[in-house]
């Protein structure tokens, strides 16, 4: 009767060891995992910068001046509100990864920082008077809050040029 009991003892070790081992291994895949997903993600933001319509867009909203109206750029071609359409769903996608932790704030910062901030000043007008035009306060909410995200740390952002000049790989 004692052995039965020893091996109640041992079995039951056994068990809670396994448990306790499984969990571990269930932490390490799912932070593997998160890592992995990280990267893909990065991958993809990379490639969505990439692309020629994006390029084109962010072309078309440097030509603007700062602080363009709704009426003003609705009164010019029809592609500088639709580059402001595409430049903005881009960075919008952007903010909503970095809030949900999906992305990386450091990394769309040093990816986007300075595009961004300055694309803003071209067309923070432009949303605002859209939201209200279209009774929308939601309208590129997420580019708002990633541009204010950003210019909150640019004072302490130095230019990879500058930062990095002494990288070695």
């Amino acid at each position: 009767m004692q052995n039965l009991a020893v091996y109640a003892a041992v079995a039951e070790i056994f068990g809670a060891l396994t448990i306790l081992i499984g969990g571990v291994f269930a932490a390490v895949q799912y932070f593997e995992y998160r890592r992995r997903r990280r990267g893909e993600v990065a991958a993809e933001l990379c490639r969505r910068f990439a692309e020629p319509e994006l390029g084109r867009a962010v072309t078309l909203i440097r030509r603007l001046p700062d602080g363009i109206s709704l009426e003003e750029l609705q009164a010019m071609d029809p592609e500088y509100e639709e580059a402001a359409q595409i430049f903005g769903m881009a960075i919008e996608t952007m903010g909503l990864l970095v809030h949900e932790n999906i992305a990386s704030f450091q990394m769309i910062r040093e990816l986007t920082g300075g595009l961004v901030l300055s694309s803003w000043r071209k067309i923070e007008v432009w949303v605002k008077e859209t939201r209200e035009e279209q009774r929308n306060p939601r309208f590129a909410e997420w580019v708002e809050w990633l541009v204010d995200r950003i210019a909150e740390c640019e004072e302490e952002m130095v230019p990879a040029y500058v930062a990095h000049r002494d990288w070695r790989k």
